[in-house]
């Protein structure tokens, strides 16, 4: 029990990041590439780098090489049943659509 309570904190604590958050929702959508995360989120590309390698040392993202360009897609393990949220193992993270 302390295992799984210590993995579901540090997974907790990656997605705690809003740069983070936002790209697994991106990818919610479906697979994108640097690129096209870049230009919805305008971060630093070494910042997004960044934010891409911890997702993906976590098991949150995987990536394919798609010709020059890094194709991020989010591993299918972690999507809730419903496809609405992340199955964490813990828990479920849950996103609603903002209506403003």
């Amino acid at each position: 029990m302390a295992d799984n309570s210590q993995s579901c904190v540090i997974k907790l604590k990656i997605l705690a990041d809003s740069s983070r958050l936002s790209i697994i929702r991106l990818l919610m959508d479906g697979p994108q590439h640097v690129y096209e995360i870049n230009r919805v989120l305008g971060l630093e590309q070494s910042l997004l780098s960044h934010h891409l390698k911890v997702l993906r040392e976590a098991g949150f993202v995987q990536s394919v090489r798609d010709g020059k360009a890094m194709l991020y897609s989010l591993v299918p393990e972690i999507l809730s049943t419903r496809q609405q949220g992340l199955d964490l193992g813990c828990c479920e993270l849950s996103f609603t659509t903002s209506s403003t």
